[in-house]
């Protein structure tokens, strides 16, 4: 079970299907979910708001998710970014993993891992 006394994700994927399914599922562990399609979501909401996590998918309609890394933290330097994709190669792994972001969640993974990564964000 995820520790959710007050947290806060953001859920920024422009996929509608896969947002909505993750929203379901982190919103069934009482966590407080905003969602959003891509960059300018998510710059308005992160300066609108606190989130204690950011997931935000590589595929973003205004750049790549690794190359948005910088601009949200400059917002919000400590918050704790989970990139995910669907679909993983060597050189996506090392651009997103030469960002300052906290975990990397291939899609095709069990959710399992994600919530994982959700708790472990909450308690660094």
């Amino acid at each position: 079970m995820i520790d959710t006394e007050k947290k806060r994700i953001l859920i920024i994927d422009p996929n509608i299907p896969e947002r909505t399914v993750m929203a379901a599922f982190l919103k069934s562990e009482n966590l407080y979910i905003e969602t959003g399609r891509g960059l300018v979501d998510a710059v308005k909401k992160i300066r609108g708001s606190c989130f204690d996590c950011l997931i935000m998918d590589v595929e973003l309609p205004e750049m790549k998710g690794y190359e948005a890394v910088s601009i949200l933290k400059s917002i919000d330097p400590t918050i704790k970014i989970i990139m995910t994709t669907k679909k993983n190669t060597k050189n996506l792994e090392a651009k997103v993993r030469e960002q300052d972001i906290f975990f990397y969640f291939i899609k095709s993974f069990v959710k399992e891992e994600l919530k994982l990564a959700i708790n472990n964000a909450f308690r660094k």
